[in-house]
């Protein structure tokens, strides 16, 4: 399932103790999804980006806006 939502970045990443790929967005606390190929995690991760935004809609919460790549040192 595609979003019409924001860009926001993911990290994917192999989880040898879990056996399955982890999609997880920095910019959005505690969103994160998996899935056993990484195709699969990514499209997990775009269902969990618009249950969060929506969720944090009706919670009236800030959804913060996509800065894009994050850097890290």
């Amino acid at each position: 399932m595609k979003t019409n939502n924001p860009r926001y970045e993911i990290i994917i990443y192999w989880s040898k103790e879990d056996d399955a790929f982890i999609a997880e967005v920095p910019e959005l606390a505690g969103c994160a999804a998996d899935g056993s190929t990484y195709a699969e995690a990514l499209a997990n991760i775009e269902v969990i980006i618009s249950e969060w935004i929506e969720t944090a809609q009706a919670l009236g919460r800030e959804i913060p806006e996509p800065k894009g790549r994050l850097m890290f040192a």
